[in-house]
C-alpha cells in the first residue's frame, strides 16, 4: 500500500498487476482534485487505504472513508477529494 504512485494525469504507471480480467492499480488524488465522469464497462473496486473522496455513481453519491470498500457493477463513476486521498482500484472485465 506504500508503492510510490503518480498522480491521476500519468495514471497508466500505477498499474502494478493486470491480466486479461483484472486491471490493479494505485490511485493518488491531491488536495482538491478530481477525477472526472467516466463510463466503465467492468466491474470496478475501490478501497480507500487514506484519506477520504466523494464517489459519484451514476448521480447518486457516497462519501468513502480510510478502509472502506466500494463495488460496482459497470456504470458511470467520478471521484473527488477535498483534502487528499490514496486508494486502490480493481477493474475486473465483464465475460460475454
Amino acid at each position: 500500500m506504500n508503492m510510490e504512485a503518480q498522480k491521476y494525469e500519468n495514471r497508466g504507471v500505477n498499474v502494478f498487476y493486470q491480466n486479461e480480467l483484472f486491471k490493479t492499480r494505485i490511485i493518488v488524488l491531491g488536495a482538491k482534485e478530481k477525477i472526472p465522469e467516466c463510463e466503465m464497462e467492468t466491474y470496478v473496486m475501490f478501497y480507500v487505504v487514506s484519506g477520504e473522496v466523494l464517489l459519484r455513481r451514476n448521480g447518486e453519491s457516497s462519501t468513502l472513508r480510510e478502509n472502506q470498500l466500494f463495488i460496482t457493477e459497470p456504470a458511470s463513476l467520478s471521484m473527488e477529494t477535498t483534502l487528499g486521498a490514496r486508494l486502490l482500484g480493481v477493474q475486473i472485465k465483464v465475460r460475454p
